[in-house]
């Protein structure tokens, strides 16, 4: 699939004369549709992770850094950031010594668990279709 094929093409090809007077198909991104922006931000390594745990509730920067395993200080920092400014995720700075900090999902970021859980799930009823596949698929490549 080339990186501009964006619409979903099932069965064979109409014939000529209905598919002129065809409607657009449903789902496109032909022009800006403002998925790349939101794709781009879930899509990176970190932040479904992130979402995950902070749906949990209020939680401290050491705190995610352990549930979140293998991300460096640096990634967690970024990944905080980038969703502070997304406005998915508030930061409140306690003024105490060392200073503590605190981050929790907005309101729009609380809206988000329900597609990254459907997407979680998904992820687990089909790991295993998924694998067969990947497993078929390489068979078939093989020399």
């Amino acid at each position: 699939m080339s990186v501009g094929h964006t619409e979903v093409t099932v069965g064979g090809p109409e014939p000529a004369d209905s598919a002129a007077s065809a409607e657009p198909a449903e789902l496109s991104c032909a022009e800006d549709c403002g998925v790349r922006d939101v794709q781009d931000r879930l899509g990176d390594k970190w932040t479904v992770h992130v979402v995950v745990e902070l749906s949990g509730g209020v939680r401290r920067f050491s705190e995610l850094q352990r549930l979140v395993p293998g991300i460096s200080q640096r990634m967690l920092t970024l990944t905080l950031r980038r969703l502070e400014r997304d406005g998915l995720v508030t930061r409140t700075v306690y003024p105490t010594v060392p200073p503590q900090v605190e981050y929790e999902l907005t309101a729009t970021g609380r809206d988000l668990t329900g597609l990254v859980r459907a997407l979680v799930d998904w992820s687990l009823a089909h790991r295993g279709t998924i694998a067969d596949a990947r497993r078929a698929y390489d068979e078939r490549r093989r020399p």
